[in-house]
Order: structure tokens, then C-alpha cells, then sequence
């Protein structure tokens, strides 16, 4: 405990005080009998009190001397009758403290502890018992013992502050409370190097309890949170007090979240605390909170003073909570938030509970967001509550860039996640919710939709989960017509479905037709476009994202093994039959040249037999052919037409000559007309 040995030597001297008394009685001892306590005087007794139950047999003198409200209930009551008995049943401390206070009237050692010490100074201050009577009174001896003893010691501090919860308001009014409560929060802010290790709860497991003071050993270093375990006995309105106090001194607010999180598991029973142990910076892995629903969860369980002692714990918790981000784990939020449903929290406190959560949506796992809806709605989960938080989260990924949380440091904000991966993690997290609740068959379309459409379409570079979950759905819902699923197929892109999950489309039965079209032909797209990015690079040019994070760049052959087996046969077929056209095509090619030869050679010995029978024509005049000269020519027209659309359509896949062309030249063109 906080304490030198001049201070010991002081709680020596003031925890007994003893008075010797010259009024002639002798003050041997309290004696109780049953529910009575006497005094042990020759002298009988000519006052009853009683207190709570409990009867004293006592004198009238040591009280009027001690004690302003005796003397004046006594004096008023001695004008019309002899007062024998007084009730003093709203005493606070109750019989114990009155058997203190009486034998410190009657000059009797009293023991001032820490755990009477509370009762004992209101129980002085009820009575009146103060210096205008007699110097040394009972008030300034048990203000001394508070302020020289109590408030320097660690363990005494927590014991007084415990004793105080049953002496309201005299405790509050006597200022009790509150300088307790900034005693402890300046020991546990102080440096632990000069703590005297005194534990008031039980004994911590870092150290050894078989010792008479459990301590360290002088080598070993004193851990951040040796101050959990002791404060987290006192009551809510006191725990609140206290981390206020070590707010207000500047305590880290990883400590203090660290330090709630342990009271939240201690006092609520929909909480159990794995281990409080904190590391140098931050929580152990083993270190956090397990839900525990007990019975079903259902707050029917409990009477209605546990669900207003547990509501008022709740909701002061939230109220405490430092304003930092990170100070509490998204998990325990989460499931602080479960709680506060089920036993209805004030909205007000529940919303800033819910934009708590949205600050860090991105650390929450499935298990936690799978709250239950306590509204007693068509659904099993709260999807409104979700939605509600990814509207919050939304929120808050826009105003960060420019406006850091309330108490945050430049420090903080370095720790803060960037706004792609954090909307990525949601969006997975999303869509693992949407796996697990559209099971439900109560679960409308546009709730689904509207979750689903959420998040913005950066956020998500693959739809698989999407569609996992849009499956998930259309099992559950068999009963949709033709218009709500493709309704509901309109939450994913088909472009960002993976190869597996193209295939699983593709035979999905499901799924509306024209999905299964847009699948099937954004898949084919996407690898006729990888296998022509593969056959088109050429090795000048610069290096690709691949080759940019030293991973080799892909080869036809990878991407083809990449492929499934059904697309590698259909793309094989499909190559084959081109190859035989191509060969059909240069056959043909050969053989209408083969023609076009013959038809030459047919031409010029016509043009010869004509000129032989024809006899000079004048220059400038078209010469009059017969029937077959006129043929002829128009039979040339077509075949001169016919060549260069043949010559387009070879282009396209390359010169193939032919085994005629071979070893001559082209065939000379073709003349308009025949001279």
C-alpha cells in the first residue's frame, strides 16, 4: 500500500483512540446479549436506543457531551416527559457505527479500520458529535484518520470507497467519495515504482500469494494494468468517478478502455473476460471478450432489479468510453451492443454506441455482427442495426481525411487503416453477414438489396461473395418470380465473378437466363482478351505489373492450364474448325486461279482469231464485236470482280500460294473491253 513509516507510525497512533474519562463510571466494556448491548457500569442505564434492530442500554451524560443532536433530542423531550428511549433508525452505518461512536462517548478504545472508518465519520457527522462540545471530538478524529491515513494508502483508499456505497448521500456530502476517488486515480497515474504491492481483490496471478504482501520481485517490471483488478469491485457510480478522475490526469486511453473492458466482464453476465493481461503495446492474443449468452439470452431470465442494474451499468459504460478510436475493440462494442438491445438502452446512448462501432467496422468478425433482433421482428438478426452501421462507417471514412475524431493526435491518425482497405474488409464482412442471414425465409428482397447495395462498387474487386450470397438467398426463397431474381442478380457484376464462380453460374439453375448469358460471355471475354494480351507481347516493350512485382509474366500455356477443362475444349474445337476453313479456303484459291490461267490463255487466241477476220479500224472508234466478243467481255467484268474480293478475304489471313503459282508470275489484269 501507499505508505512511508512515518505515515505507519501516524496509523499507529490515530487508529486507537483512547480517552480517559473522570466522570466516575467504570467503563470496562460493551456486554451484548442477543440483539441488546450493555454496558458494563454499576451505575444502571436511563437511556434505550435503538438502531436497526439492535437495542443499547445506555447513559444519558456521555452522550449529551459527546453528541449535538442527542443533547437536543433529549433537552426537547425532557419538557414534557423523561425521554427513556430514542429511534434512531436512519443512521447512517447503521448499529455498527452507533456501537462505535457510543464507546468512543463512553472513553472506550476504538479501532478505526478502513472498512469502519466510512461509516463511522457519517455516523459522527449524523450525531453532531463535533469540537463546539469537546475538543478531539469524534468528527475531527475520524477526518484526521481519512485524510493522514486512508487517502495515502492504495488498498484503503479502494476499501473506503467500497464501505461507501450504502452511506448515500452522506458520503457524496461529505466529500468521502470524491477524494477517494481522485486518491486512487493519482496512485494509479503515479509511477507503480513505489507502490507496496497490497491487492484488494483477489490475489493476482503474476505474483506470489503465499507471501505476507504480495510483490514483485525488484527486477521485474511492474505491468500497466496492476490497477484493474482493484477498481473494477466498486460499484458503477463510484467506477465512474474514479476513471473520470484518471482522465482528467492525462491516463493513456488504452488503459482506461483496457480497464472498462475488464468491469464490463466482471459486472454484466453477457460478458466473460478471457484475460486482462496488456502487453507494452496493446492486448495479448490471448487477451479479449467472449460472449456468453446465459440460458437462451432472453432477457425473461432476468428480474427486473438485475435488467435496471444492468441497464444503468451499460449505459454509464458507453458514457465513459474515451472518445479515441482503437481504445476498445470492435468486438466488445459489438457486443456491448447486443446487450444494450436486449435490454433496451436509451436510444440516445444506443446510437453513439452504433457510431462507435461504425468508426471501426473493418476489425469486426462475422460471429459479433450476428445479433439477434430483439424488436421481435419477422427476422432472427437485425439487419436495420447493420445497415445502420455500415451507414456509420460510410460516414466516417468520408469525414476522416479531413477532420480527425474528436481527441485524436496526429499520432493517432497515422493508425488509422486507408479508406480502400478498410471498405474492402467491410465489403467482405458484408458479404459473409448476407451468406449467413438470407437463410432466413423472412428476410424481404429489398432489406437483402438495399444491405447489399451498401457500399459503394470500389469496394469490392470480386463479386464472389456477392453471388454466394445471392445463391444463398435464391435457395432459401424458392418461391421468387422471374423478376425479383433478376431483382436480386442486380446487386452483383457479372465482370467481377472469378473463373469459379462463372463455372458455378453457368450451371446454376437458379439464376435467371439472361445472367447466365452475361456470365458465360464476360468470362469468354476475359480470356480471349488474356490469351491475346499473351500472344501479342513482344519483348520490347516495358514491363507489365506482373514483371513490376518480380513475378514472371504469364505464358500461353499458364494461362491456358489456368483455364477449366470445358473452356480448353470448347476453345479447341473451335480452333480446329478454324484451320479447316483455312484450308478450304486455300484450295479453293488454288483452284480458281487454275481457271483464271485457262481463261487467259482461251482469251488470247479468240483476240487472235478475231484480228485475223477483221480487217483496220479507224483510231478513236469502237469496233462492233459479235454476240461472243460481247461474252466474252462481260464474263472478264465478273471474274476481275470476283478476284479482288477473293484477294480481301486472304488478306486477312495471309498470302497462300498455291502449288500452280509456284514458279510463274501473276496473271496480267484484265481489259475493259476486247480490240
Amino acid at each position: 500500500m501507499w505508505e512511508t513509516e512515518s505515515e505507519s507510525r501516524g496509523r499507529e497512533r490515530v487508529s486507537s483512540l483512547e480517552i480517559e474519562r473522570h466522570d466516575g463510571m467504570k467503563n470496562d466494556a460493551f456486554v451484548r446479549r442477543d440483539q441488546s448491548w450493555y454496558v458494563s457500569s454499576d451505575i444502571p442505564s436511563d437511556l434505550l436506543v435503538k438502531v436497526g434492530g439492535i437495542s443499547f442500554h445506555l447513559h444519558k451524560y456521555p452522550l449529551l457531551s459527546r453528541s449535538g443532536r442527542m443533547n437536543r433530542i433529549i433537552y426537547e423531550s425532557s419538557r414534557d416527559s423523561d425521554l427513556t428511549m430514542i429511534d434512531l433508525d436512519d443512521l447512517p452505518g447503521g448499529s455498527d457505527a452507533f456501537e462505535l461512536a457510543a464507546k468512543f462517548c463512553y472513553g472506550i478504545a476504538v479501532d478505526l479500520t478502513a472498512s469502519n472508518i466510512s461509516g463511522l465519520r457519517c455516523a459522527a457527522e449524523y450525531l453532531e458529535m463535533t469540537e463546539d462540545l469537546e475538543e478531539g471530538n469524534l468528527i475531527f478524529k475520524t477526518e484526521a484518520f481519512l485524510s493522514y491515513v486512508v487517502l495515502s494508502s492504495w488498498r484503503d483508499s479502494i476499501v473506503v470507497l467500497k464501505s461507501c456505497e450504502g452511506l448515500s448521500p452522506w458520503a457524496e456530502n461529505l466529500q468521502i467519495v470524491r477524494r477517494c476517488s481522485e486518491s486512487i486515480a493519482w496512485k494509479a497515474c503515479a509511477n507503480p515504482r513505489g507502490i507496496r504491492w497490497a491487492y484488494t481483490g483477489r490475489p493476482s496471478p503474476k505474483w506470489n500469494s503465499d507471501s505476507k504482501e504480495s510483490s514483485p520481485s525488484r527486477a521485474q517490471p511492474v505491468p500497466p494494468d496492476w490497477w484493474f483488478e482493484d477498481v473494477s469491485i466498486l460499484r458503477i457510480d463510484h467506477f465512474v468517478r474514479v476513471v473520470t478522475a484518471i482522465k482528467v490526469k492525462g491516463m493513456r486511453y488504452e488503459l482506461i478502455g483496457a480497464a472498462i473492458t475488464q468491469y464490463a466482464s466482471k459486472w454484466l453476465p453477457g460478458l466473460q473476460d478471457g484475460s486482462s493481461q496488456l502487453a507494452d503495446d496493446g492486448w495479448s492474443q490471448g487477451a479479449g471478450l467472449h460472449m456468453i449468452i446465459a440460458g437462451t439470452g432472453n432477457k425473461d431470465d432476468l428480474t427486473g432489479t438485475q435488467i435496471r442494474e444492468q441497464r444503468m451499468v451499460i449505459e454509464s459504460l458507453i458514457s465513459i468510453i474515451p472518445p479515441q478510436r482503437d481504445c476498445v475493440s470492435c468486438s466488445f462494442l459489438l457486443r456491448l451492443l447486443r446487450i444494450a438491445n436486449m435490454l433496451k438502452v436509451a436510444p440516445a446512448l444506443v446510437t453513439e454506441l452504433e457510431k462507435r462501432v461504425g468508426m471501426q467496422l473493418e476489425q469486426a468478425t462475422l460471429p459479433d455482427l450476428l445479433i439477434p433482433s430483439f424488436n421481435r421482428g419477422d427476422t432472427a438478426y437485425d439487419v436495420d442495426l447493420v445497415q445502420r452501421l455500415v451507414e456509420h462507417f460510410l460516414v466516417q471514412e468520408q469525414t476522416e481525411p479531413s477532420s480527425p475524431s474528436r481527441g485524436e493526435t496526429p499520432h493517432d491518425s497515422m493508425r488509422i487503416s486507408s479508406g480502400p482497405n478498410a471498405k474492402a474488409r467491410v465489403a467482405r464482412l458484408i458479404d459473409s453477414y448476407l451468406t449467413e442471414v438470407s437463410r432466413d425465409r423472412n428476410l424481404s428482397l429489398t432489406k437483402f438489396q438495399v444491405l447489399a447495395e451498401a457500399l459503394p462498387e470500389s469496394a469490392r474487386s470480386c463479386d464472389d461473395g456477392l453471388y454466394r450470397a445471392v445463391d444463398s438467398y435464391l435457395k432459401a426463397h424458392p418461391t421468387l418470380t422471374e423478376h425479383e431474381r433478376k431483382r436480386l442478380c442486380r446487386v452483383m457484376d457479372c465482370q467481377k465473378l472469378s473463373i469459379d464462380a462463372c463455372m458455378h453460374a453457368a450451371q446454376n439453375e437458379r439464376l435467371p437466363l439472361r445472367v447466365v448469358v452475361q456470365v458465360l460471355f464476360s468470362e469468354q471475354v476475359k480470356i480471349s482478351n488474356a490469351l491475346a494480351n499473351s500472344t501479342l507481347k513482344q519483348p520490347g516493350e516495358p514491363a507489365d505489373s506482373f514483371q513490376q512485382l518480380n513475378f514472371p509474366n504469364p505464358t500461353r500455356r499458364q494461362l491456358l492450364e489456368g483455364t477449366p477443362q470445358s473452356f480448353q475444349e470448347g476453345w479447341i474445337t473451335a480452333k480446329k474448325d478454324i484451320n479447316t476453313l483455312k484450308f478450304e479456303l486455300e484450295s479453293m484459291k488454288a483452284k480458281y486461279l487454275e481457271l483464271q490461267n485457262d481463261m487467259d490463255a482461251l482469251q488470247n487466241k479468240f483476240e487472235k482469231m478475231t484480228a485475223g477476220n477483221s480487217g483496220p479500224t479507224k483510231p478513236g472508234k469502237p469496233q462492233m464485236g459479235s454476240a461472243w466478243s460481247s461474252g466474252w467481255w462481260k464474263l472478264g467484268k465478273i471474274t476481275k470482280i470476283n478476284n479482288s474480293d477473293v484477294q480481301d478475304m486472304s488478306g486477312a489471313h495471309g498470302p497462300v500460294a498455291g502449288p500452280s503459282e509456284q514458279g510463274r508470275k501473276g496473271p496480267r489484269r484484265w481489259r475493259n473491253s476486247i480490240s
